[in-house]
């Protein structure tokens, strides 16, 4: 089941009455911006060192009394 010429050319006059000519290439102007900064922002991303993320995690009950960290440890 294809689309013939007369109604791809049917859904694309309803498509045109429904937003005009001006909104449909103001949407693709906006669609072009967005790849353009897609691509941009991919290029950044690519020419940036990685960063390395270290692992120094402090202990969740580090600076706590014992009384403290029991009430932490009870109530999880």
């Amino acid at each position: 089941m294809g689309l013939s010429v007369w109604q791809i050319a049917i859904i694309a006059i309803v498509i045109l009455v429904l937003f005009g000519r001006g909104r449909i290439s103001e949407m693709m102007g906006d669609f072009g911006k967005g790849i353009k900064s897609f691509k941009q922002g991919m290029n950044d991303e690519d020419e940036a060192p990685a960063k390395q993320i270290g692992h120094e995690a402090k202990p969740a009950d580090e600076g706590l009394t014992p009384d403290q960290v029991k009430q932490t440890t009870d109530t999880k």
